[in-house]
Protein backbone atom coordinates (compact mmCIF):
# COMPACT_ATOMS: atom_id res chain seq x y z
CA UNK A 1 0.00 0.00 0.00
CA UNK A 2 1.09 3.35 -1.28
CA UNK A 3 2.49 4.96 2.72
CA UNK A 4 0.86 8.69 1.14
CA UNK A 5 -2.53 7.25 0.79
CA UNK A 6 -2.52 5.03 3.90
CA UNK A 7 -1.61 8.01 5.96
CA UNK A 8 -4.69 9.89 4.02
CA UNK A 9 -7.06 7.03 5.06
CA UNK A 10 -5.90 7.01 8.51
CA UNK A 11 -6.56 10.95 8.80
CA UNK A 12 -10.17 10.55 6.98
CA UNK A 13 -10.56 7.64 9.52
CA UNK A 14 -9.42 9.51 12.66
CA UNK A 15 -11.87 13.06 11.42
CA UNK A 16 -14.54 10.67 10.94
CA UNK A 17 -14.08 9.32 14.29
CA UNK A 18 -13.90 12.80 15.69
CA UNK A 19 -17.14 14.29 14.46
CA UNK A 20 -18.88 10.91 15.38
CA UNK A 21 -17.71 11.47 18.66
CA UNK A 22 -18.68 15.19 19.17
CA UNK A 23 -22.06 14.45 16.93
CA UNK A 24 -22.86 12.07 19.88
CA UNK A 25 -22.07 14.40 22.98
CA UNK A 26 -23.85 16.92 21.20
CA UNK A 27 -26.67 15.23 20.91
CA UNK A 28 -26.53 13.54 24.14
CA UNK A 29 -25.91 16.44 26.24
CA UNK A 30 -26.45 19.77 24.54
CA UNK A 31 -29.45 19.20 21.85
CA UNK A 32 -31.44 16.87 19.88
CA UNK A 33 -33.55 17.15 17.33
CA UNK A 34 -37.56 16.69 17.26
CA UNK A 35 -40.11 16.74 14.56
CA UNK A 36 -43.91 17.62 15.52
CA UNK A 37 -46.10 14.44 14.31
CA UNK A 38 -49.63 15.32 15.72
CA UNK A 39 -51.28 18.76 15.98
CA UNK A 40 -51.92 18.89 19.85
CA UNK A 41 -49.66 21.66 19.98
CA UNK A 42 -51.58 24.09 17.14
CA UNK A 43 -51.40 26.76 16.54
CA UNK A 44 -47.69 26.95 18.69
CA UNK A 45 -46.43 24.26 16.33
CA UNK A 46 -47.45 23.16 13.63
CA UNK A 47 -47.27 19.17 11.93
CA UNK A 48 -43.92 18.80 10.11
CA UNK A 49 -41.97 21.31 12.35
CA UNK A 50 -38.60 20.11 12.84
CA UNK A 51 -37.31 21.52 15.77
CA UNK A 52 -34.28 21.64 18.50
CA UNK A 53 -34.28 20.42 21.52
CA UNK A 54 -32.08 21.97 24.15
CA UNK A 55 -31.41 19.43 26.77
CA UNK A 56 -28.64 21.29 28.54
CA UNK A 57 -30.67 23.85 29.90
CA UNK A 58 -32.37 21.54 33.01
CA UNK A 59 -29.26 19.89 33.91
CA UNK A 60 -26.57 17.36 32.35
CA UNK A 61 -28.09 13.26 32.50
CA UNK A 62 -25.84 10.75 32.42
CA UNK A 63 -25.97 8.24 29.55
CA UNK A 64 -28.70 5.22 29.02
CA UNK A 65 -29.91 6.78 32.65
CA UNK A 66 -32.36 8.97 34.15
CA UNK A 67 -29.39 10.19 36.33
CA UNK A 68 -28.58 13.89 36.38
CA UNK A 69 -24.88 14.31 36.99
CA UNK A 70 -25.01 18.42 37.30
CA UNK A 71 -28.71 20.41 37.72
CA UNK A 72 -28.77 23.56 36.00
CA UNK A 73 -31.98 25.16 36.25
CA UNK A 74 -35.68 23.57 36.33
CA UNK A 75 -38.65 23.59 34.08
CA UNK A 76 -40.60 26.82 34.38
CA UNK A 77 -44.40 27.80 33.58
CA UNK A 78 -45.01 27.56 30.17
CA UNK A 79 -42.35 25.96 29.16
CA UNK A 80 -42.53 23.33 26.05
CA UNK A 81 -40.73 20.69 26.85
CA UNK A 82 -40.13 17.22 25.79
CA UNK A 83 -40.36 14.42 27.45
CA UNK A 84 -40.95 10.21 27.36
CA UNK A 85 -44.68 9.43 27.02
CA UNK A 86 -45.28 8.19 31.07
CA UNK A 87 -47.50 5.23 29.21
CA UNK A 88 -44.83 4.17 26.74
CA UNK A 89 -41.25 5.48 26.87
CA UNK A 90 -40.07 4.95 23.70
CA UNK A 91 -42.18 7.78 22.19
CA UNK A 92 -41.10 11.42 23.37
CA UNK A 93 -44.16 13.71 23.70
CA UNK A 94 -44.22 17.66 23.38
CA UNK A 95 -46.23 19.70 25.78
CA UNK A 96 -46.75 22.87 27.34
CA UNK A 97 -45.47 22.99 30.89
CA UNK A 98 -48.45 24.76 32.75
CA UNK A 99 -48.16 23.24 36.40
CA UNK A 100 -45.35 22.66 38.69
CA UNK A 101 -44.89 20.39 41.63
CA UNK A 102 -47.28 21.97 44.55
CA UNK A 103 -49.24 23.66 42.46
CA UNK A 104 -53.08 23.46 42.33
CA UNK A 105 -54.62 22.71 38.78
CA UNK A 106 -58.07 22.30 37.76
CA UNK A 107 -60.17 22.87 34.77
CA UNK A 108 -63.91 24.71 34.70
CA UNK A 109 -66.02 24.42 31.56
CA UNK A 110 -62.69 24.42 28.95
CA UNK A 111 -61.08 27.15 31.68
CA UNK A 112 -57.64 26.56 33.33
CA UNK A 113 -56.77 27.59 36.88
CA UNK A 114 -53.38 27.61 38.82
CA UNK A 115 -53.88 27.81 42.36
CA UNK A 116 -57.31 29.39 42.29
CA UNK A 117 -56.43 31.71 39.78
CA UNK A 118 -57.32 31.67 36.24
CA UNK A 119 -54.69 31.41 33.54
CA UNK A 120 -54.10 34.01 30.55
CA UNK A 121 -53.48 31.53 27.71
CA UNK A 122 -53.31 34.14 24.42
CA UNK A 123 -51.72 30.87 22.74
CA UNK A 124 -54.51 28.10 23.50
CA UNK A 125 -56.93 26.78 20.95
CA UNK A 126 -60.37 24.87 21.08
CA UNK A 127 -62.06 23.86 18.18
CA UNK A 128 -64.92 21.68 19.95
CA UNK A 129 -67.48 23.94 21.49
CA UNK A 130 -69.33 21.08 23.92
CA UNK A 131 -68.22 20.34 27.41
CA UNK A 132 -67.07 16.82 27.80
CA UNK A 133 -65.53 15.69 31.66
CA UNK A 134 -62.35 15.10 32.62
CA UNK A 135 -61.31 16.89 29.12
CA UNK A 136 -63.01 20.10 29.81
CA UNK A 137 -63.79 19.76 33.78
CA UNK A 138 -60.73 18.19 35.36
CA UNK A 139 -59.28 18.23 39.12
CA UNK A 140 -58.57 20.12 41.17
CA UNK A 141 -55.19 18.22 41.99
CA UNK A 142 -52.14 18.91 43.29
CA UNK A 143 -48.85 17.94 41.78
CA UNK A 144 -46.72 16.16 43.38
CA UNK A 145 -43.12 16.48 44.16
CA UNK A 146 -40.93 15.85 40.98
CA UNK A 147 -43.36 16.23 39.04
CA UNK A 148 -45.35 18.30 36.07
CA UNK A 149 -48.80 18.97 34.77
CA UNK A 150 -48.62 19.05 31.06
CA UNK A 151 -50.96 20.17 28.39
CA UNK A 152 -51.36 20.51 24.78
CA UNK A 153 -52.16 24.27 23.31
CA UNK A 154 -54.42 22.79 21.09
CA UNK A 155 -56.96 21.70 24.22
CA UNK A 156 -59.73 20.07 22.36
CA UNK A 157 -57.66 17.62 20.38
CA UNK A 158 -55.16 16.72 22.83
CA UNK A 159 -53.81 13.41 24.99
CA UNK A 160 -51.73 14.84 28.09
CA UNK A 161 -51.96 15.17 31.90
CA UNK A 162 -55.37 15.34 31.83
CA UNK A 163 -55.82 11.52 30.66
CA UNK A 164 -52.23 10.19 31.92
CA UNK A 165 -51.11 11.74 34.47
CA UNK A 166 -47.80 13.47 35.59
CA UNK A 167 -44.67 13.83 33.87
CA UNK A 168 -41.84 12.90 35.93
CA UNK A 169 -38.70 15.32 36.08
CA UNK A 170 -36.07 12.73 35.13
CA UNK A 171 -38.19 11.83 32.44
CA UNK A 172 -37.85 15.27 30.63
CA UNK A 173 -35.02 15.24 27.74
CA UNK A 174 -35.39 19.37 27.66
CA UNK A 175 -37.11 22.61 26.26
CA UNK A 176 -38.45 23.29 23.11
CA UNK A 177 -36.26 26.25 21.47
CA UNK A 178 -35.76 26.32 17.75
CA UNK A 179 -37.61 25.53 14.75
CA UNK A 180 -35.03 24.45 11.66
CA UNK A 181 -37.38 23.09 8.99
CA UNK A 182 -40.66 22.65 8.63
CA UNK A 183 -43.18 21.23 5.98
CA UNK A 184 -45.98 20.20 5.23
CA UNK A 185 -45.11 17.59 2.30
CA UNK A 186 -43.10 17.90 -0.98
CA UNK A 187 -43.36 20.81 -1.94
CA UNK A 188 -44.76 23.19 1.33
CA UNK A 189 -41.56 24.55 2.70
CA UNK A 190 -43.15 26.76 5.31
CA UNK A 191 -39.97 29.06 5.00
CA UNK A 192 -41.46 31.57 7.37
CA UNK A 193 -41.29 29.42 10.06
CA UNK A 194 -37.67 28.31 9.56
CA UNK A 195 -35.79 29.97 12.25
CA UNK A 196 -38.52 31.04 14.97
CA UNK A 197 -37.86 30.46 18.45
CA UNK A 198 -40.47 28.55 20.62
CA UNK A 199 -42.54 30.00 22.98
Amino acid sequence: MNPRWHKTLLEYIEALAVALVLALIIRTFVVQAFKIPSGSMLDTLQIGDHLLVNKFLYGVKMPFTDATLINIGEPEHGDIIVFEFPEDTDKDFIKRIIGLPGDVIEVKDKEVYRNGEKLVEPYIRHTDPRITPRRDNFGPVTVPENKYFCMGDNRDESYDSRFWGFVERNKIKGKAWIIYWSWNGFPNVRFDRIGTVVK
